[in-house]
């Protein structure tokens, strides 16, 4: 499957990234296992986790989804074949921060929970607005000068932060972060095309997308508030989606789907890989059947004719 590069950090990926919060919440390990095996032998290559996975179910503490990917990694011993991103700068105990002396110590963290050396991709989960851009990138180019991480990413930044931090690595010959991690889907598009699209571009950062089916509303299984109270889960967050607005998108993603034999959930995601400005989409599954659907978007290529009627659709208001 061809690769897509990540900003400028030399790390290549596969343009669909397991989303790895499921681990250790929704799913076991023994499931958790199956899906990470069947992902990797489909020719994928990146998980994308954070230390704060699951912190907020009952009992945890986080790093549930990191001990889980470490386990795997280490029963299977295929490092060299996946592409690792996890997350630091959530609450964990001590609030939201990207203080130097803390991202070392989360960083070190996650490393023993993930039992692994280096960290392919290490994010900034949070921006906490008050730590300078130069403290937490000189906390990360300490990390990199020590071969524990190989390059860094942002997520949940503000476009003047994000632009700081890039200018500060310029300036003071800092690393710089080489993707961004925002929230984008066919429904939330207005934040990231108004403000991050084309500095992204600009300045050549890959764009890893979270909630990239709307919490399960793009694959069409929820389509009524009585559908969205089935799912314990989802629930309170899909309800948003439920507006006029979303049911124009879900009907145009159904008109497409059904030209091309595909589904909903696929649709979307390739809808998300034809963006100029995304490298590829984040996406979990809780089974090998959620998995195998997902793991067909990269081969489903839409026509302009398909992408003008989602766009149409889905312009943000």
């Amino acid at each position: 499957m061809q690769r897509r590069p990540l900003g400028r950090s030399g790390i290549e990926i596969v343009p669909l990234m397991f989303g790895g919060n499921v681990f250790g919440w929704s799913v076991d390990e023994k499931t958790s296992f199956a899906l990470l095996d069947a992902f990797v032998a489909h020719g994928f290559n990146a998980i994308d986790t954070a230390d704060t996975y699951s912190r907020w179910v009952a009992g945890h503490k986080g790093g549930e989804s990191e001990t889980i990917i470490g386990n795997w990694l280490k029963s299977h011993g295929n490092r060299a074949q996946v592409v690792i991103a996890t997350k630091v700068g959530a609450d964990m105990g001590e609030g939201r921060t990207i203080r130097k002396d803390y991202v070392l110590r989360a960083a070190e963290a996650c490393l023993k929970r993930l039992q692994i050396d280096c960290i392919d991709l290490l994010q900034t989960h949070y921006d906490d607005a008050v730590t300078p851009p130069e403290e937490t990138l000189a906390a990360y180019a300490q990390l990199i000068a020590q071969g524990k991480v190989r390059a860094i990413g942002a997520s949940n930044y503000s476009p003047a932060r994000l632009a700081a931090a890039l200018e500060t690595s310029r300036r003071l010959d800092l690393p710089r972060y080489e993707s961004l991690q925002p929230q984008y889907n066919l429904y939330d598009r207005a934040d990231f095309e108004t403000n991050f699209a084309d500095l992204c571009r600009r300045e050549g950062l890959g764009v890893i997308t979270y909630y990239s089916l709307a919490a399960g509303f793009l694959t069409g299984k929820y389509r009524t508030p009585a559908d969205a109270e089935q799912s314990k889960t989802r629930g309170a967050r899909v309800k948003r989606y439920l507006d006029a607005r979303g049911n124009r998108i879900l009907r145009a993603l159904d008109a497409v789907a059904a030209r091309h034999e595909a589904t909903p959930a696929q649709v979307s995601l390739a809808w998300l890989m034809a963006q100029p400005a995304v490298t590829a989409p984040i996406a979990g599954a809780t089974g090998l059947k959620q998995l195998d659907d997902i793991m067909r978007a990269p081969f489903l290529k839409l026509q302009p004719e398909d992408m003008a009627a989602l766009g149409e659709a889905s312009a943000p208001s």
